[in-house]
């Protein structure tokens, strides 16, 4: 199986990577476009601010391979951000895969979210054998809200979307390769959907 990690210079690749190696897989770091569309899977990380990563994908014409792509693809954090409409971070414009935009925690909570929280309403092979108030790991300042493309919600001062899926896409905005055993178990899941 080929893996390839999307690399445009957002943050967190080489834990995904190392947590891809813990699985039984090796990963792939790659900007080429080919290599990408060739990929059994695709992950399209992401940490950092919003519209300079965006800026970092248009000028390697990612923000148009990414949509195309017909395989697997598991955006994690902004890189989930970022495949929704638009972000108020930074006034940026995403890959509109889903038809969200991202907005800002204001409900009187710590800005931002660190730490673990639990997920709930799972509904995808994402989560097979993940059970309901499973931990994961979070660390951001903006949100999803709640939409059809919902797989899993949790709650920080406003019920928010923390998974989403829509035909080939699934986007996490927790960090799976930090999440402990619940995070591995979802990796496994994405590298084996067909």
């Amino acid at each position: 199986m080929k893996i390839v990690i999307i690399n445009y210079g957002a943050g967190n690749i080489q834990s995904i990577k190392f947590a891809i190696q813990r699985l039984g897989y090796e990963a792939v770091l790659s900007d080429d476009p080919q290599e990408i569309k060739s990929a059994d899977k695709v992950i399209f990380p992401g940490v950092g601010e919003a519209s300079s990563a965006m800026g970092k994908l248009r000028d390697s014409g990612l923000d148009t391979l990414v949509p195309q792509l017909k395989q697997p693809v598991l955006g994690i954090c902004l890189g989930m951000q970022l495949m929704c409409n638009y972000t108020e971070e930074g006034d940026t414009t995403g890959l509109g895969i889903f038809h969200i935009d991202v907005v800002k925690f204001n409900h009187g909570v710590k800005v931002p979210q660190i730490g673990w929280n639990q997920i709930e309403s799972l509904s995808s092979a994402l989560f097979l054998g993940i059970e309901e108030k499973e931990y994961i790991y979070l660390v951001h300042s903006y949100y999803a809200p709640i939409m059809e493309e919902t797989i899993a919600q949790s709650t920080y001062g406003v019920t928010y979307s923390t998974a989403l899926q829509k035909d080939n896409f699934y986007g996490t905005q927790f960090h799976p390769e930090k999440s402990s055993d619940a995070g591995e178990k979802i990796l496994q899941n994405f590298l084996s959907i067909k």
